[in-house]
């Protein structure tokens, strides 16, 4: 599936968060105040963490005037494709071309419902398009070969969460040059190796448990030894982005060498996750130029 036009409208960078996906409808000014400033700062997307949906975009999307929103991800399981049909037509309407519907499997410990992931992504790609959602404004979290080959032949492209440049390379291998490669990528801006590392690792912990991000890990050039004792450093150093603004431009390059048309990033610091660090984010928008 090839969408130029979704890759122009994304750029080259973009914003990965928890903290813009709220239900709280008394933080709606805040976040609109947020999405505004990442937008003038030369973010072209803003990517919803967690368990995100059309709703959590609509703040966001009303708030600009051309920052494209996606989640990353909607889980199939949590919403089924009819709802999501629905809710990304009404969004449509009122915000054409402005709001992306990333798709995942999510886990099976964070899913009850979690079964034969991959054919239940493909019922669910075969509803949407029944219902009259646009394959190329669509975009898999894909890490596998399959997966993958479905981000390339039934999406815009893939949303690649907590990769390396060797995945990204190997995505890019599978989906030709057309589709989206969008892979995340978290960033410490912090030069100390003990200090960004220990933050790196507090970042990684909850994922170690998951075993599609550590047989991804595996498949890639990973030993167990490296999931080992919350990521050796070697799983850090290439699954981060950390250091000086040098260190940090010189990590994104490697990913975009490698293939990516575009990073979400999302800004690792000593906060909660969920916050807003805008300081960060300004700061990011400098070092990318």
């Amino acid at each position: 599936m090839s969408d130029g036009t979704l890759k122009e409208s994304v750029g080259r960078y973009g914003v990965w968060s928890v903290g813009l996906r709220s239900e709280d409808p008394t933080r709606r000014g805040e976040l609109a105040e947020a999405a505004a400033e990442l937008q003038d700062l030369g973010f072209g997307a803003v990517w919803l963490g967690g368990n995100s949906a059309a709703r959590h975009a609509e703040p966001l999307v009303a708030a600009t005037s051309k920052l494209v929103v996606g989640t990353s991800i909607q889980s199939i399981w949590q919403y089924d494709a009819e709802e999501s049909a629905a809710a990304f037509a009404e969004l449509e309407s009122a915000h054409p071309g402005r709001f992306v519907l990333g798709l995942g499997v999510s886990h099976a410990k964070l899913a009850e419902q979690y079964r034969r992931p991959y054919s239940a992504l493909v019922g669910y790609l075969d509803a949407l398009d029944a219902a009259g959602v646009p394959a190329d404004r669509r975009l898999l979290a894909a890490l596998g070969p399959k997966t993958l080959e479905l981000s390339r032949d039934r999406a815009a492209g893939a949303i690649p969460y907590l990769v390396t440049p060797e995945h990204t390379a190997y995505a890019r291998g599978i989906l030709g040059v057309s589709p989206l490669l969008a892979p995340e990528l978290m960033v410490v801006m912090e030069p100390d190796p003990a200090t960004a590392r220990a933050l790196a690792r507090e970042a990684l912990a909850s994922y170690l448990s998951l075993p599609n991000y550590t047989k991804n890990f595996l498949r890639h050039g990973f030993t167990e030894d490296d999931l080992a004792d919350g990521g050796s450093d070697r799983l850090i150093d290439r699954v981060f982005a950390w250091g000086d603004d040098s260190a940090i431009r010189a990590r994104v390059a490697e990913f975009q060498e490698a293939g990516a048309d575009h990073l979400a990033l999302q800004l690792i610091d000593a906060n909660p996750r969920d916050s807003l660090p805008r300081a960060g984010w300004r700061r990011l928008a400098a070092l990318l130029g």
